[in-house]
């Protein structure tokens, strides 16, 4: 089933009151997270959870050491939300939310454990509608890349000639050094070291489809680090661009479009949506909704 939830925002409300729990204008991991009242043996705040099916990412207002235990309360009803049962794995309470679709999650409340699971009432028609709710802009996922530009009258032989990717299309990924597929389990997986730790990043691999989870946690608005391939541990940024959106340092990939290989570049600051072509391919190659052009 986690294979199935790969890269799958959940939507959760109160058990308490019924009311949504997702903050629509707080993103983590380019979807509206879930938000929370927080408070620990010290001090009250609040949290915005990741709401992408096994990422450990938040924004929280209070320092979260790791193994602190914590609880949470509705923003709406302010009540306590909390489960009888203990986490299996480290005894500290479970916290359960109510899935929109029907079902619950339950997360650990101890900082640092990874333990959670999820009910489904229907698995396969919350499935689907979870795929349906994803949106892709009303797209289905497809590998033609040619669309017709949108024009008032007759384009010129030269425009004729570029190709748009679509959004949604799917971009087979590989490493420029050892050429072998960044593609795992319907994700782009990437190796990131960020001082003393090192994790993987997965990105969705379908244009302009921002949802990301990764193994370590990597704040909202700052600087990833060192993006590297998974598999020759190769580092995959480069000095001779930055960012055109918040001038962040990026990373080259390699992806398939139009039949031929072209350089695709993306941001390394977390929450950036830029991406884009070398100028080159920009000469036959557009991104549709790409801030290039």
């Amino acid at each position: 089933m986690n294979d199935m939830l790969n890269l799958i925002s959940l939507r959760v409300k109160c058990p308490v009151c019924g009311q949504s729990l997702m903050d629509d204008n707080r993103l983590v991991d380019n979807c509206p997270s879930i938000r929370l009242n927080i408070a620990n043996d010290q001090d009250k705040g609040e949290i915005n959870l990741s709401s992408v099916w096994e990422s450990y990412n938040y924004v929280c207002t209070l320092e979260t050491p790791k193994d602190t235990t914590i609880k949470l309360s509705c923003p709406h009803c302010n009540s306590e939300i909390k489960s009888k049962a203990d986490c299996d794995v480290c005894d500290a309470p479970m916290i359960p939310l109510d899935l929109e679709l029907g079902g619950d999650v339950s997360i650990c409340s101890r900082i640092g454990c990874k333990n959670h699971f999820v009910k489904f009432v229907d698995f396969s028609f919350a499935l689907k509608q979870l795929y349906i709710d994803a949106g892709y802009q009303g797209r289905p996922f497809i590998e033609d890349m040619s669309l017709p530009r949108e024009k008032k009258g007759p384009g010129t032989e030269e425009e004729e000639k570029i190709k748009i990717m679509r959004t949604g299309t799917f971009l087979q990924s590989y490493c420029p050094h050892c050429k072998k597929s960044l593609i795992e389990k319907s994700s782009i997986k990437f190796k990131v070291d960020r001082g003393k730790k090192s994790g993987y990043l997965m990105l969705s691999p379908y244009l302009n489809i921002f949802t990301s989870k990764s193994t370590i946690r990597l704040p909202e608005d700052e600087y990833i680090g060192d993006i590297k391939c998974f598999h020759c541990d190769q580092s995959l940024m480069i000095k001779e661009e930055k960012c055109r959106e918040c001038g962040s340092e990026i990373a080259r990939i390699v992806v398939g479009a139009t039949s031929r290989l072209v350089d695709f570049y993306i941001c390394s600051k977390k929450g950036c949506r830029w991406h884009g072509l070398s100028k080159d391919d920009l000469d036959d190659i557009r991104l549709e909704e790409s801030l290039e052009w």
